[in-house]
């Protein structure tokens, strides 16, 4: 029985194997992810030693869970995309008792021929070591009594733990990593591996009262910070892709859109783009918002049944290998903009207009927001929206720039603009009803958003490929869409 048992594991490995041929090659290369290392090691600070673990499988309803996602901190440095797994990187060299060097350690998910059946191909130890180009990779269960000293170290450098995982029956998994190493940095007294499948009995357990660890949950978010908010050239790569995507996205739904539309078929039709160039995912919950829906900033329910009349307000973006666009476009659903719609529709355009244009190398990442909110304001005040700037803020309620990246909201230090970042500029007037001013005005919610790199030679704008200009937008409203014909049985209709 065993022998069977093993020439299946063996044969599902070499079908799996089969089944990776055929995926792109634009990916992250294992030297982009080496570099980055490299480059947090040489801003650690001196005897310290950095942890990350993988995110955790999120549970979406009774035994389905969501589609796995990386922590975009461990991908950066890693390119591992698996759960249940621990990067440890050290800033100085470190010596085995077999007295190999080594600057980092990999601890990933053990292969599993049953459990790949299920789930899907794991890299595991010699995966890791020839896809991602790491020397000292270990299963997961290493970790749970890793041999590492962390008093040892001036400081031990992790992120604070948000303790949204669940406790599964597997060995190894994310919640017993995490549970292990508090008892290894002193965070907790002990814990007890308990109810495993597999042949492990780990009693893990730290005395408090022993040397102290010097633990710091603050400097590894300022670091990675730095290091994400300046895009290399590989990344702009995929970014600019993604931005492309989503472009093409606000493109088609412009020729497609009809006042007997619902949300979420202009959802739908987006994120058909999307695939159709390649995206894996959406970068965050798609917004639809028509009408009134619109003034709620991030609106995800998208089921409104018709769109009518409404001006349709479509912030969505498209992931691309990690890396995510963040992109905005109002338009009418009737293909033409009302006389209130259009005179909104052009004050957030200048308002635009002028951020981008402060989108300059030096400038902080306030400017934009200073410079689109000076419009916008004086924009509602001439409209007789608001008598005056304090009035006009409640119809801006948030800010006008963020990075994008891996993240949608990518980390920063949110300080002065640098050549290679990429920010959003993003002004938006929205008027809910009931607000103090005409009714003529409610209901009318106007957002515009960009992705915007910044160059020696000024913003460029990543996202131009969908129109901006009123006039822009009803010319290609005008035409015919590929989707036009796509015709389906109503449902209702017994």
């Amino acid at each position: 029985m065993r022998a069977i048992t093993t020439i299946c594991a063996f044969l599902f490995s070499i079908l799996v194997s089969f089944a990776q041929e055929g995926l792109p090659d634009d990916y992250l290369t294992k030297e982009f992810h080496k570099d980055r290392r490299d480059l947090l090691r040489q801003k650690m600070p001196a005897n310290s030693v950095a942890v990350f673990f993988a995110n955790p499988v999120r549970n979406r309803a009774n035994d389905v869970e969501y589609v796995y996602h990386q922590d975009p901190n461990f991908y950066y440095l890693t390119g591992y995309k698996e759960p249940h797994a621990v990067l440890v990187i050290f800033s100085d060299e470190q010596t085995n008792a077999e007295g190999k060097s080594y600057k980092e350690l990999l601890y990933v998910q053990q292969r599993n021929a049953r459990a790949e059946q299920w789930t899907g191909r794991r890299l595991g130890i010699e995966g890791a070591k020839t896809q991602l180009g790491f020397d000292m990779v270990f299963n997961g269960s290493s970790f749970l009594d890793s041999g590492i000293d962390f008093t040892t170290f001036d400081k031990v450098l992790y992120f604070d733990f948000f303790d949204d995982y669940r406790n599964t029956r597997s060995k190894a998994d994310l919640f017993d990593l995490i549970q292990s190493f508090k008892v290894q940095i002193k965070l907790i007294n002990n814990y007890t591996i308990e109810n495993q499948t597999d042949d492990i009995e780990t009693d893990a357990t730290a005395n408090v009262e022993a040397e102290t660890v010097k633990r710091d949950t603050r400097t590894l978010r300022t670091i990675m910070a730095q290091m994400r908010e300046i895009k290399t050239a590989d990344e702009l790569i995929l970014l600019k892709k993604a931005v492309r995507i989503s472009a093409m996205g606000q493109r088609e739904i412009m020729k497609a859109m009809h006042p007997g539309m619902s949300e979420t078929e202009v959802q739908g039709v987006h994120e058909y783009i999307y695939k159709k160039y390649g995206s894996e995912y959406e970068g965050y919950p798609s917004i639809v918002g028509a009408g009134h829906n619109g003034c709620v900033l991030h609106y995800i329910e998208n089921n409104k049944t018709k769109l009518e009349d409404d001006l349709v307000l479509m912030d969505l973006g498209a992931e691309y290998h990690g890396y995510t666009a963040d992109v905005t476009r109002t338009i009418p659903a009737s293909g033409k903009f009302s006389k209130e719609q259009k005179a909104i529709y052009d004050v957030v355009y200048e308002a635009q207009e002028a951020g981008i244009k402060a989108t300059v190398i030096g400038n902080t990442l306030q400017s934009p927001d200073t410079a689109a909110r000076a419009v916008i304001y004086q924009g509602l005040i001439d409209l007789g929206i608001a008598k005056n700037r304090s009035e006009a803020r409640q119809y801006f309620p948030h800010g006008t720039s963020h990075h994008i990246g891996l993240d949608v909201h990518d980390p920063g230090m949110y300080e002065n603009l640098e050549e290679n970042m990429v920010i959003t500029v993003e002004p938006g007037i929205y008027i809910p009803e009931g607000s103090d001013c005409d009714p003529k005005w409610y209901g009318i919610a106007v957002r515009i958003e960009d992705d915007i790199l910044v160059t020696k030679n000024g913003p460029v704008n990543l996202s131009a490929e969908a129109p901006r200009k009123s006039d822009e937008i009803e010319k290609l409203m005008k035409e015919t869409s590929v989707l036009g014909e796509f015709k389906l049985p109503n449902l209702d209709e017994d």
